[in-house]
């Protein structure tokens, strides 16, 4: 049977759309960082790689390897954790070229570096064109977490923002870095702002 994770980790990646408090364990993604717009070519091009990797993973028995513990999955969301400059951290007005982001795409357990080898191998053949030195594969721990599901365009977030900053403050818990992880679970090139689903999370809290 087929591991979906919106079925199996429902309470990771399907919450309701008001806060809660939750514990994420350690996780393993493919991710590339970078600095600047999100509506830009360039930051399309990183979600790209991120895709074409983790679906050559996927697809690896029907290239001919099978990786040891290799089990039938759907490929996990593109989840990004963002930042700002320092520079600009004191300006009201928000410059999307001053963003600075991690993009991922969390993969299951069996996947090793090895396995990460080999897609890079056979994705380096069928797309030369991709910037695949850009990729690295860690393991990241967000431990006690507040997330929320955010129905909406991204220029919205900042009310959802606000409900889970509210939260913390109701259950005396606090933010212990300025940076968040957003989970997208609708693709925003294709949906219709108001349909779009992002999960929010603020990690590390304390």
């Amino acid at each position: 049977m087929k591991y979906e994770w919106r079925k199996q980790e429902k309470d990771l990646y399907l919450p309701k759309n008001q806060p809660v408090l939750i514990t994420v364990p350690k996780q393993q993604f493919l991710m590339i960082r970078g600095r600047g717009n999100p509506n830009s070519t360039a930051f399309s091009a990183k979600v790209e790689v991120l895709y074409a990797l983790s679906y050559a993973i996927r697809m690896m028995p029907k290239q001919g390897y099978t990786p040891p513990g290799y089990f039938e999955y759907t490929v996990y969301p593109l989840e990004g954790v963002w930042d700002l400059a320092e520079e600009s951290r004191s300006v009201e007005t928000l410059n999307l070229d001053d963003l600075i982001y991690t993009i991922m795409i969390r993969q299951p357990d069996f996947v090793t570096e090895d396995v990460v080898s080999r897609a890079l191998e056979a994705t380096k053949k069928k797309k030369p064109n991709l910037a695949l030195d850009e990729v690295v594969f860690d393991s990241i721990e967000d431990g006690k977490s507040v997330q929320m599901l955010h129905m909406g365009p991204f220029a919205d977030e900042v009310h959802s923002f606000a409900r889970m900053k509210h939260f913390m403050q109701e259950h005396n818990l606090e933010l212990s870095t300025r940076t968040h992880r957003e989970i997208y679970l609708t693709d925003n090139t294709k949906t219709e702002p108001s349909k779009m689903k992002t999960v929010l999370r603020y990690f590390h809290v304390k």
